[in-house]
This record gives C-alpha cells, structure tokens and sequence, in this order.
C-alpha cells in the first residue's frame, strides 16, 4: 500500500466484486466488518426467498449489485471515509 492510499481502501475492490457477485449473500457486507446488515442480506434472501419463491434474493442481488458499483466507482479516500470510517451499511 503506498502513502497516497488510505488505510482500509483494500477492502473496496473486494467488497465491489463481491457486492456485484454475490450481493445476494451479503458477503460484501461481512467483508466491511457489517455483520448486522450481512446476516439481515442472507436472512431477507433465505426466508423471504422461501416465501416469495426467490423474488427477495433477487431484489437483495440487485442491491447488492448496486452497491457493489457504488463500491467501484468512489474513489480511495471516499470509500474509506463513507464505509470505514463512518459505517453506512446501506448504499
């Protein structure tokens, strides 16, 4: 990590990727450090997805890949100050 990277922004490209991948796992979140909003993502996938034959994992895998390309596009310094350090979990 050079000197011009914020601390904290090797997680973006990881979090992107996953957002993008696997949104409807919520893998991303966990990958922040959100276990709170991981564990809602998979519960709102699973039992919702249970009820309404899939449709809430699908609507979770597009938050998640709209967060995912939110993660993407920031640059270092406003992932780390958005999602680092003060911790919006959502969007």
């Amino acid at each position: 990590m050079s000197e011009t990277t914020p601390a904290g922004a090797d997680k973006k490209i990881a979090a992107g990727v996953c957002g993008i991948l696997l949104g409807c796992l919520g893998v991303h979140k966990f990958i922040l450090g959100y276990t709170k909003e991981g564990v809602i993502t998979l519960l709102i996938s699973f039992l919702g997805g249970v009820f309404t034959l899939g449709g809430a994992a699908y609507i979770m895998g597009v938050i998640g890949l709209i967060e995912g390309i939110v993660y993407l596009t920031k640059s270092d310094s406003e992932f780390v100050a958005t999602y680092v350090t003060v911790k919006k979990g959502w969007f």
